[in-house]
């Protein structure tokens, strides 16, 4: 796979492009990204907490802002995926421009589009931290782990947003399958409750959702104050650099015919 060293500062210009286009022309600007995830963090709070008075342990149960802040680390972990997911399958179609510029190296669009996701996350898990804070549970030193439960996700939001980025140069109907692909992800993950309260016989389809383990580890170094998995997260990292590695060389084939196309 095609490390870009030696583009890193293309890659941070395209990132902050990119970050900037998302916001142009509104009123408050980028920080939208802050006002989102507080906006989400209350309604998601009100519905589950007030309305359905949903509790994450039964035998102990938790407050509110306790539901809440467990409830928020997935929605976090599902967010960074779900927006790489779906802008991908426009992201060349955005930059025709550049298709025919021979020497510009399309790949790194991709690196840019997770940039961006990866922000977006990280504004959010401030905000997360800083209502930990408050209420009483902040993070502990274990959150110093967040890079390397991140990094089988991020590895996987790369070679999907190359594949994906490709295949929507050739196919523009793969954008409304991808609305509820991440709609599947969502329900499909522990997010919403606890992986043990799933039926044992459908279990296993929760489990093969590749979000599921990502947001099981990033609870337990956020949450619980628990170490990760280290071995079986080096196992994801070694199959998201798999994907990632497919997805480059599935990108580099299909570009051969980007420009005949647009």
């Amino acid at each position: 796979m095609t490390w870009p060293a030696r583009h890193v500062h293309l890659v941070r210009q395209l990132t902050r492009r990119e970050i900037a286009a998302r916001y142009r022309g509104s009123v408050l600007g980028v920080l939208w990204s802050l006002v989102t995830p507080l906006l989400t963090l209350a309604l998601y709070t009100f519905l589950f907490g007030v309305v359905f008075r949903t509790r994450w342990n039964v035998n102990a149960p938790e407050g509110r802002v306790e539901f809440a802040l467990i409830l928020f680390v997935g929605l976090i972990v599902h967010g960074l995926l779900a927006e790489c997911l779906g802008r991908a399958p426009s992201l060349i179609l955005q930059h025709a421009n550049l298709v025919k510029r021979v020497v510009f190296p399309l790949e790194l669009l991709a690196w840019s589009l997770v940039g961006s996701a990866l922000f977006n996350a990280l504004v959010a898990l401030i905000v997360w931290a800083f209502a930990a804070t408050i209420t009483g549970h902040a993070p502990g030193w274990t959150a110093l782990w967040i890079p390397l439960v991140w990094l089988p996700l991020l590895l996987l939001a790369m070679g999907v947003t190359w594949f994906l980025a490709s295949v929507g140069v050739y196919l523009r109907d793969i954008n409304h399958v991808i609305g509820l692909v991440t709609m599947v992800l969502l329900f499909l993950s522990p997010i919403f409750y606890r992986l043990d309260a799933v039926p044992a016989d459908v279990r296993l389809l929760v489990q093969l959702n590749p979000l599921t383990f990502i947001v099981e580890q990033t609870r337990e170094v956020l949450v619980w104050h628990h170490p990760p998995d280290v071995p079986r997260l080096a196992t994801a990292a070694v199959i998201g650099f798999l994907v990632a590695s497919l997805g480059l060389v599935w990108f580099q084939r299909m570009r051969r015919g980007f420009a005949d196309v647009l």
